[in-house]
């Protein structure tokens, strides 16, 4: 099991990579094919879409088929696959084919771990195991960034998406080589995915899910690249060192998060205050947006690093979701998450080409400001939660 966990640990370091390499690579995708940021905007969104609409069928496979063959099969077709398309793209929705693709791919990896944790090990170790995993994936994080940004230039973008797509390949078939699944669970159970929407408890933690990951993953997966460059001038490697470090922050965040809710005895409070401090940093952001740069990278770091509480809001809603519905239950939550990036991408692409005549600035500082009152209005909605440390 512990191979398997290494591989799926490996896994994930591509589907962080992918999800945030589009901010290193907006300018050189700008430049060859013609691609502005709505488009990457779009692109950015479908990926989290599919990943997001993924989570149902892929909770129902490793309920039913195991983590095994749901993850190495969805990472050979969809990532080693959709990273061959994009290898190849000279249109800009070929860009937004291959990370639709990709997102199919990378949507069973993280989920596949959190199953095994939620199956083999004891409930109480969760929220700091889903930590680790999530913290040292996030590695792929780090290298979309400035090692990415130093790949393009040595080697070109599209060779780097080449050898990507033969890394994806790789890393399936050690998954299927190395992964165990746990043991099937016997029970006379039947249940559905409906049956978690009949919880009221998963209600308001399923509206902080919507909005938690939505700002850094969206900052870091694409928006802090043209805000850098439009509002500050910054070249590919800066933009690549200011995404490094909220990278960084992101990794921190997460490995802060995933212990604190065992030393505080609380899950809801510490969500809470972790994402409140969010939601006035991009507020800070929004008003400072002009100003030095420097100020700009450390709120957007802040962003990342206090916005990392995904691993203790799956904890939370998993202590709800019985045994028989461990894989739909912590897919469904994924659900949320990664949709809300979606939405969210999708919802910031239209305001910033609406906004786009209004000056430099002021199209960034009206997303960080609409992201500031998503993220205040999941957290009303979190005040209703039940808390539970199970």
């Amino acid at each position: 099991m512990q191979a398997g966990l290494i591989v799926l640990c490996l896994a994930y370091v591509l589907s962080q990579f992918f999800r945030a390499f589009l901010a290193v690579l907006s300018q050189v995708l700008a430049a060859d094919l013609g691609a502005g940021a709505d488009d990457l905007a779009f692109a950015s969104g479908l990926w989290f879409l599919s990943f997001a609409a993924m989570q149902l069928p892929v909770g129902w496979a490793l309920d039913k088929i195991g983590p095994r063959r749901s993850a190495a099969v969805l990472l050979l077709l969809g990532g080693a696959g959709g990273a061959a398309v994009f290898a190849l793209a000279t249109l800009p929705w070929h860009i937004a084919a291959a990370m639709f693709l990709i997102g199919i791919g990378c949507s069973p990896v993280l989920m596949a771990s959190y199953y095994i944790f939620a199956r083999e090990y004891p409930p109480a170790q969760f929220a700091t195991l889903a930590a680790l995993m999530l913290g040292v994936g996030s590695a792929g994080n780090l290298v979309a960034s400035y090692p990415t940004a130093l790949a393009v230039e040595w080697i070109g973008w599209r060779e780097t998406l080449a050898g990507l797509a033969v890394v994806s390949a790789l890393v399936a078939a050690g998954i299927w080589a190395t992964v165990k699944d746990p043991a099937r669970l016997e029970t006379g159970e039947k249940g559905s995915v409906l049956d978690l929407f009949r919880m009221p408890a998963l209600w308001p933690i399923m509206a902080l899910m919507f909005v938690n990951y939505a700002p850094a993953g969206a900052l870091r997966g694409l928006w802090a690249g043209p805000y850098f460059a439009d509002v500050h001038g910054f070249s590919t490697g800066q933009t690549g060192v200011v995404t490094l470090v909220m990278g960084c922050a992101m990794i921190a965040g997460t490995l802060t998060y995933g212990p604190l809710d065992k030393r505080l005895g609380t899950r809801k409070w510490l969500v809470l205050g972790g994402n409140l401090i969010c939601a006035l940093a991009l507020a800070m952001l929004a008003v400072t947006a002009a100003g030095p740069a420097w100020v700009a990278a450390a709120l957007i770091a802040l962003v990342g690093f206090s916005g990392a509480a995904f691993p203790v809001i799956i904890a939370h809603g998993r202590a709800f979701v019985p045994a028989h519905l461990a894989g739909r239950g912590v897919t469904l939550l994924n659900l949320f998450g990664i949709g809300g990036v979606g939405i969210m991408q999708f919802a910031s692409g239209r305001m910033h080409v609406g906004l786009a005549e209004a000056g430099t600035a002021m199209p960034y500082q009206a997303l960080f400001a609409f992201f500031a009152l998503v993220m205040a209005l999941g957290c009303a909605i979190y005040l209703f939660s039940k808390d539970n440390m199970g």
